[in-house]
């Protein structure tokens, strides 16, 4: 058994309402300092060992990530 962790987040330049309203919540809390917060998803997979590295990429371009708008990572 493999275990993948895959994090997915906004492309660069592309608009994070979740992430904004963070960053806003934040200072209006009084936290200072704060230019950017980003919120994204994380997975955890765990698959056959038959299963390979190419496979899980095609599942995050076809179902875990929208490759249109978000950037994923994987780790195994």
């Amino acid at each position: 058994m493999k275990r993948y962790e895959i994090f997915v987040t906004a492309k660069e330049g592309i608009f994070d309402p979740a992430g904004e309203t963070s960053k806003n919540a934040l200072l209006n809390l009084g936290y200072e300092g704060i230019s950017q917060v980003r919120i994204g998803k994380f997975i955890e997979l765990d698959v056959e060992d038959t299963v390979s590295d190419a496979e899980v990429s095609e599942m995050c371009e076809k179902l875990l990530a929208n490759p249109v708008i978000e950037d994923y990572e994987i780790k195994a």
